[in-house]
């Protein structure tokens, strides 16, 4: 994998594929407790390309922001802080790391206290532009033949043109115990309410339960992890032929 580009408000990076082409993107959205991070990172590595957890930004711009002391729902101090955010982020699913200038954070950005204040950041416009300019540098520059891009409006806003384009959910009490099942030193009563305290804060921004046109829904409430790679997996294959070996 390549290195990955480092960000900097106010710096623009070309936006321009490697000598090989633009690499080929599989947009994957979702609400909180959907698997799609899992899911995402197991379709790259069967398939071969790189992995972009997009809500890693958000929540390291939360964690930068909760380092300097600021109110994470007021939308002039995020702006003030995010004009010295350097983030860097890896897209190979076998190393996956994050980073905020010189700070590996991406133990950090997973605690409750930055799960608590992403979406005050993520609410901000002028946030939400910048990063998704990011997203689109890191994935063209990054030299990959492809990449598996995951988060919330991704399918809609970062991408509304990707070749494969899939939203993946589930029912919300199969969500709740999901994420419970990940969160063993948290009540599983407190993670339900903080998931859908997550998807009421986030739904005032993006519309994550509702397919648009074009994109193909993955429902894995009745299906176990390794059958919902599988059904991804599928998606892309009737897509675009873009799984290995076939």
């Amino acid at each position: 994998m390549t290195d990955p580009t480092i960000f900097r408000p106010g710096v623009v990076a070309p936006a321009e594929g490697s000598a090989s082409g633009v690499p080929a993107v599989v947009a994957i959205d979702g609400p909180a407790g959907s698997g799609k991070s899992s899911v995402s990172k197991a379709t790259a590595v069967r398939l071969g390309y790189g992995f972009l957890d997009t809500g890693a930004a958000y929540r390291a711009l939360a964690w930068h922001a909760l380092e300097h002391g600021s109110d994470t729902s007021d939308a002039t101090a995020v702006l003030e802080v995010f004009g010295d955010f350097d983030y860097a982020i890896s897209l190979d699913p076998a190393d996956r790391w994050v980073r905020v200038g010189g700070t590996d954070v991406t133990a950090a950005i997973r605690e409750p206290r930055v799960t608590d204040a992403v979406s005050g950041v993520a609410r901000v416009p002028a946030v939400r532009q910048a990063v998704n300019d990011l997203f689109r540098r890191l994935v063209a520059s990054s030299g990959l033949r492809g990449v598996v891009v995951e988060g919330r409006d991704i399918t809609t806003v970062v991408y509304p043109d990707a070749p494969v384009r899939i939203l993946l959910t589930a029912a919300p009490e199969v969500r709740a115990a999901r994420r419970s099942a990940e969160l063993t030193s948290q009540d599983a009563a407190a993670v339900a309410a903080a998931l859908h305290k997550r998807d009421a804060a986030d739904s005032t921004v993006v519309d994550f339960l509702t397919a648009a046109p074009g994109v193909q829904v993955v429902d894995s409430t009745h299906l176990d992890f390794e059958q919902t790679v599988d059904a991804v997996l599928n998606v892309v294959d009737s897509t675009m032929g873009a799984r290995d070996g076939r």
